[in-house]
């Protein structure tokens, strides 16, 4: 693992109006977020596949990664951006709904396996590494495997909704530990307050 700190931050999740508000798009909320906060907005940019955009933070520069792939190939658009800029995989934060954690629980976390989501899936293909840096943002499990797909291509009660944008705040006032490498620092003040 490097000490570099994260240059991009990936938002997984589907392109289209009628997926903006599903849980399987809370990563795209994310980057969002982070856009409307650095006064910035997304372009369509055909060659990587995605949108993208740029933010300062801490004195840091950061890009902002919508890939528009749809969730299965959602890695196709992360692996050409960090070639493209030279990005090595530990600079990459990808952000993805994650069913193993209750609503409003986000957690940081250093490598490791895909669990089943297909954006992590292809995003490990296609850099070639799980060593890179996930924001798992919990949607909580409907209960039943065979109800998961509507379940995270659904909607969130407004209560929910709430509770996911909640957690996110508090990421988002944690990124610039992160654009500066202190990882222990952010993970140790998001996982105490939550």
């Amino acid at each position: 693992m490097t000490d570099a700190g994260i240059r991009l931050v990936v938002g997984l999740g589907n392109p289209g109006a009628q997926y903006e508000a599903t849980r399987h798009n809370v990563g795209f909320w994310f980057v969002d977020a982070l856009a409307t906060d650095g006064r910035s907005s997304f372009r369509a940019e055909p060659k990587f596949q995605g949108e993208l955009t740029r933010i300062t933070l801490g004195g840091a520069d950061l890009r902002l990664l919508k890939p528009l792939t749809y969730m299965n190939r959602s890695g196709q658009s992360v692996g050409r951006v960090a070639r493209y800029f030279d990005l090595a995989p530990a600079q990459i934060l990808v952000a993805h709904d994650e069913l193993d954690l209750p609503v409003g629980t986000v957690r940081l976390k250093w490598s490791g396996g895909h669990a089943g989501h297909n954006g992590l899936r292809d995003t490990v293909a296609s850099l070639g590494t799980q060593d890179f840096w996930r924001l798992r943002i919990g949607i909580a499990h409907p209960g039943d495997r065979t109800l998961v797909t509507g379940y995270v291509l659904g909607r969130p009660s407004r209560a929910d909704a709430e509770l996911i944008m909640d957690a996110l705040s508090e990421v988002q006032a944690l990124l610039a530990e992160l654009a500066q490498g202190r990882f222990q620092l952010a993970m140790s003040r998001l996982h105490r307050q939550r």
